[in-house]
């Protein structure tokens, strides 16, 4: 009875035990975790992504609390929402049912915008190939450029799973830091005269039955020129035309509110589920979180300096700042442009011009990985 009960006490402080004899990775990550809700809860940066990712980092990360096992909570969620692919496509839909596409509609020309800022991604490759990296590694990790998580998450899920948990975090985390990484960059790049360019305000001409065939033939043209790119693809637009058509609007509040939460939640949980120190503080991790950097810090050099060149073309009616709005981080990019706008003269109103500018970058950031992945098909690599 006496040993039973000793060996009952033992169990109590076996994960204790654990942690201070084997799980030096573990106690690195625990503090990670601290920091990522330190971040979303004390300093509010991307809240909705940081608390469920970083408390699911610290479940994992607590020794044999088995939540990645087979069975274990971390797992099912992961299961059943990211090894299938499931929950960024999820949340795409509800992505698509918030974005207005109607600054874009109305100067179709803001694609180029998008186009652009989508340069670090190709750029991203490029030095993944170089480092070594194999192809569809090296494709998972350019995604990253993108600055949209639901993309990067749907590529690495799909082709490089044993990198999704650094891909997937070091996405969400530079989207959470376009705030600090995008302004210095656009002053470095632009001049005080072009900083304080006033654009002429957007018209809202655009017809309602433009507005539902536009992700109709977006769908149609994308997907059959890249159709690897179409679940993403189809999924946003699928919002989107619910949005416009106005027949189902409790679908599409469904999509942007309740689903797009609870499919947040799970996905956060997940991600942070993958985070196990021992698999995650690897040589590889802090290459993948540099390499994403250089994508997002190129993305924006490219977008500006597109939009210094547009600039020029059209005899100085064009901010370039608004070029640095051509990630697909939707809509913090375009408002990043806007403050800066309004640092150097405020009365200056470049949101809607940013706006069709981002909404182009979102589009931009999926043809992009469509294009990649599409390439890779026709090279027999998937």
């Amino acid at each position: 009875m006496f040993e039973s009960l000793q060996t009952g006490l033992y169990g109590l402080t076996s994960g204790v035990t654990s942690l201070f004899t084997q799980g030096g990775p573990n106690a690195v990550m625990l503090l990670i975790a601290a920091v990522l809700l330190y971040l979303g809860v004390k300093k509010e940066v991307e809240p909705l992504l940081l608390v469920p990712i970083g408390f699911g980092c610290m479940l994992v990360n607590i020794p044999l609390s088995d939540l990645m096992e087979p069975g274990g909570l971390l797992r099912t969620l992961y299961d059943m929402g990211i090894a299938n692919e499931l929950f960024p496509l999820l949340i795409f839909i509800g992505i698509g049912a918030m974005i207005d596409f109607g600054a874009l509609l109305e100067n179709p020309r803001m694609l180029l915008f998008g186009a652009a800022g989508q340069f670090g991604i190709f750029f991203t490759l490029m030095l993944a190939l170089a480092l070594g990296f194999p192809a569809l590694e090296a494709v998972s990790i350019a995604v990253i450029g993108a600055c949209d998580g639901p993309t990067a998450i749907y590529v690495a899920s799909q082709y490089a799973p044993q990198l999704l948990a650094p891909i997937s975090v070091a996405a969400y985390s530079y989207m959470a830091l376009v705030p600090i990484i995008q302004p210095p960059i656009m002053r470095a790049l632009t001049t005080p005269a072009e900083r304080v360019i006033k654009m002429a305000p957007i018209k809202r001409s655009v017809s309602p039955t433009t507005r539902l065939l536009f992700p109709v033939v977006v769908t149609l043209v994308t997907g059959l020129l890249a159709p690897k790119g179409l679940p993403l693809m189809g999924a946003i637009m699928l919002g989107n035309f619910m949005r416009e058509c106005g027949v189902v609007a409790r679908l599409t509040k469904a999509s942007e509110n309740e689903m797009a939460n609870v499919v947040t939640l799970f996905l956060g949980l997940a991600i942070g589920g993958t985070m196990e120190g021992h698999a995650f503080l690897k040589p590889a991790t802090l290459m993948i979180f540099g390499m994403g950097f250089v994508a997002i810090c190129m993305d924006t050099v490219a977008g500006v300096v597109f939009g210094k060149i547009v600039c020029k073309l059209t005899g100085g009616k064009v901010n370039p700042l608004i070029g640095a709005a051509g990630i697909s981080a939707f809509p913090m990019a375009a408002r990043v442009v806007q403050t800066q706008g309004q640092i150097y003269d405020k009365k200056n109103h470049l949101l809607m011009h940013a706006a069709g500018v981002n909404t182009g970058g979102q589009i931009g950031s999926v043809v992009a990985a469509a294009v990649m992945l599409s390439v890779l098909k026709g090279m027999g690599l998937i």
